[in-house]
């Protein structure tokens, strides 16, 4: 099937549009234009490993106008949220928060990597805090294994059982006391981020 190469780069557009205005929320957000390529974000990636793009590929690949397969990458999801990376950047980049206006983008977009759905676990999760006010393990691991691997749902069926019948995962859900304050702070965090 041949590349409409018009309508990629409209998208490419877009997506660099909402990618500045997400930089924008954040201080410093400009200073990826600084990049110099040290690999120092990469270096002291504790996941880098597990990472089919590493952090200084991210940037270069943005600067290639790639963001595309940026957001359809594991990177933005597999991301630890140590902040290694922003504390030895020589240049001050704010690498963690930008991994996480791509996510944003990503999300807002519904592009996500294939075969990789740790989307469906963060969107199982905040669904479990909202309507209980805490997490829900065995619905949290069952709505995400549904979606990433059946089979692995099967197969870590023993495990399950074992944690159950020790009280180490309770089999019902159960709300906390005022769980509308905690609704409200998800409400309130949900309007700052349209703003």
């Amino acid at each position: 099937m041949p590349i409409d190469y018009e309508l990629h780069q409209k998208r490419e557009s877009e997506l660099r549009s909402a990618f500045w205005d997400q930089v924008r929320s954040f201080p410093d957000g400009q200073k990826i234009k600084n990049c110099i390529q040290c690999g120092t974000c990469t270096g002291s990636c504790p996941v880098s490993y597990a990472m089919d793009i590493t952090p200084r590929e991210t940037v270069a690949l943005f600067r290639a106008g790639r963001l595309e397969d940026i957001l359809h990458s594991r990177t933005i999801w597999i991301c630890a949220s140590c902040y290694s990376c922003t504390v030895r950047c020589p240049v001050g980049i704010r690498v963690t928060d930008t991994l996480y206006a791509l996510k944003r983008i990503g999300i807002d977009k519904k592009i996500y990597p294939d075969h990789f759905p740790v989307y469906a676990l963060s969107k199982a999760f905040i669904s479990n805090i909202y309507k209980y006010g805490r997490n829900f393990e065995l619905g949290l691991g069952v709505r995400y294994l549904l979606k990433a691997s059946p089979m692995k749902l099967l197969s870590g069926a023993g495990f399950g059982m074992a944690m159950m019948s020790r009280g180490r995962m309770p089999l019902k859900p159960y709300r906390i006391n005022r769980i509308n304050e905690v609704r409200a702070i998800i409400d309130r965090a949900n309007q700052m981020e349209v703003v």
